[in-house]
């Protein structure tokens, strides 16, 4: 592999789905119809896969030796030899400082809140990753600043339902990954990920029935109580696709061991892809009148 390959490779551009959750606030405000809005929002979320593939690349850095030791870890370039820490520590350096940069560029507080996320997962890929039960809400916390930081850039209000359904569905998320982690690893987990060595199955299979009973809630809340279900009625329509979504999931994660990569379970999983596909169509249809 070429050291560019690698380099992109190292960036996970398999994981800017994540930074979707910037265009929350477009598409939940209805301001999809609004060219200069959509072209902020783009910009947003280009700083976005920006930032994060620097964190990724400083979080590989830290945890090359330990990431040798994984299973499948040890194959990512900085931990295979592939991509030189040198090389490694310049690209992250040129990927966050550009992309916070450009984050001021697009609005102030669109910067201020890049900076935040940067600073955070910083913390996060140098100690707080360490912490039991706080390393699953700086995840959680880094989605919600996306949806925050998208919705800044456009200038429009966001919604306490958003963050509160974001905040749940990422902890849900965060916490089947360490369920599927600790089952993989097995007796070797706490080698990989020292957190691991604080969680039980028992433990994990608590708190995940807990956020997923508290995240079908607020939907359903959401569904028929929020501003945007008053303005756009039939919201009620999309709970059906919820509640598949997150069974699906817990299937894959209970029956089939899968959890440990979120974004390519979601892609990979046919049913589970469809509905999201057919969640968002309804979605569109509902805030769009059709």
């Amino acid at each position: 592999m070429s050291t560019a390959a690698a380099l992109f490779t190292a960036m996970r551009p398999q994981q800017w789905s994540k930074n979707l959750f910037v265009f929350a606030g477009l598409i939940f405000a209805v301001r999809f119809n609004d060219i200069s809005a959509d072209l902020v929002a783009l910009a947003a979320f280009c700083c976005f896969c920006a930032l994060s593939s620097g964190v990724y690349l400083v979080n590989d850095i830290a945890d090359c030796e330990r990431d040798r030791k994984h299973p499948i870890k040890r194959n990512r370039p900085i931990a295979s030899g592939q991509l030189s820490v040198a090389t490694a520590t310049l690209a992250a350096v040129v990927l966050c400082a550009g992309a916070v940069t450009a984050g001021f560029l697009v609005r102030i507080s669109f910067g201020v809140f890049c900076t935040g996320y940067l600073v955070m997962m910083l913390a996060y890929s140098f100690a707080l990753k360490h912490e039991v039960i706080l390393d699953v809400f700086i995840i959680a916390a880094g989605f919600v600043i996306r949806a925050l930081a998208g919705a800044s850039a456009i200038n429009v209000r966001v919604s306490p339902w958003l963050i509160v359904c974001t905040i749940l569905l990422s902890l849900f998320l965060a916490l089947c990954k360490r369920r599927a982690e600790l089952i993989m690893l097995d007796t070797g987990a706490q080698k990989h990920r020292r957190t691991l060595e604080h969680y039980t199955v028992g433990f994990l299979d608590q708190m995940i029935s807990v956020v997923t009973s508290a995240t079908v809630v607020c939907y359903l809340l959401y569904a028929f109580q929020s501003d945007t279900a008053a303005q756009h009625g039939g919201l009620l329509l999309t709970v059906p696709f919820v509640l598949y979504g997150m069974f699906r999931y817990l299937y894959l994660v209970y029956t089939k061991d899968q959890g440990q990569n979120p974004e390519q379970m979601i892609l990979s999983d046919r049913p589970l892809l469809v509905d999201l596909v057919l969640w968002a169509v309804v979605s569109g249809a509902v805030l769009w009148k059709l």
